[in-house]
């Protein structure tokens, strides 16, 4: 379903010159990032679950913690620049297509998976540079983590832990803070529209974004920011499956900003 799905939407928008906007060109990342996600977690989780389990070696469990973190820090990124995206859409639709250009979208993209890949290739590799304990080096989780593979450890992971909370914040709280602000504008804006069909479809523009916002940091966070001595195995892996399974793609918005407000004037007889 994810990959039949994910792939939809990009036919589509690719297939579809109409839908060549900003908005459709974000949706469009986010599902490749969907189809990634499931290339990295499910074919290894299916055979352990079908089949024998099979270990997976210390090399392959570093490289999927690597894509894995890097996958979902862009995601959160990327949610944060589609928050952008609509508070410009809406808060500001006539210079909508002048501020959201095709370069502007591709450089933000660009900057959302490299510095997704700059803080997960440092975090993985400080992680896999800890000794680990037992002669089964065994994880109660379906994938590589970062948390259960940290309770593996032989070592102090003080500054482990610490190096997780700083990349946490990164990716976690300033996006998440950046897409309130967005959305107190884009409320106030909304609030100022006379009609009720204007303020609903403006209204139905966000509320799947929300949607997926709100599952997407809510349980990351409690996964990746709340102290080890307080996380529950059996609770974080809960967690994961929402975050890494459950959360839908936004769905596009129905709006056309380069429209909205280009009222003829009579006095000066231009738009």
């Amino acid at each position: 379903m994810i990959l039949c799905g994910n792939t939809a939407i990009i036919w589509v928008v690719c297939t579809h010159s109409s839908l060549r906007t900003p908005m459709y060109f974000f949706l469009c990342n986010l599902a490749f990032l969907e189809i990634c996600y499931t290339t990295v977690v499910v074919p290894l989780m299916l055979s352990n679950i079908w089949g024998a389990p099979k270990p997976i070696p210390l090399a392959g469990c570093g490289a999927q913690m690597f894509f894995f973190v890097t996958l979902g820090s862009t995601d959160c990124f990327l949610l944060a620049i589609m928050a952008y995206d609509r508070y410009v859409a809406i808060c500001h639709p006539l210079h909508y297509t002048l501020i959201m250009t095709q370069k502007l979208c591709a450089q933000m993209v660009a900057c959302a998976v490299g510095l997704a890949l700059v803080l997960s290739l440092q975090l993985t590799s400080l992680i896999f540079t800890l000794p680990f304990c037992g002669h089964r080096r065994e994880i109660n989780h379906f994938l590589c983590d970062v948390p259960p593979v940290l309770r593996l450890a032989c070592a102090d992971i003080r500054v482990h832990q610490a190096v997780l909370y700083v990349v946490g914040i990164l990716v976690l709280t300033v996006p998440f803070l950046l897409i309130c602000v967005s959305y107190v504008f884009i409320a106030s804006a909304i609030l100022r529209i006379r009609s009720a069909e204007g303020r609903r479809r403006a209204f139905s523009t966000c509320s799947s974004h929300l949607t997926v916002v709100l599952l997407q940091y809510r349980f990351c966070a409690v996964v990746y920011l709340r102290p080890q001595s307080t996380s529950l195995v059996d609770e974080d892996r809960q967690f994961a499956l929402v975050y890494t399974f459950v959360t839908p793609p936004p769905q596009p918005a129905d709006i056309h900003p380069q429209k909205q407000g280009c009222q003829r004037c009579p006095e000066k007889g231009h738009q």
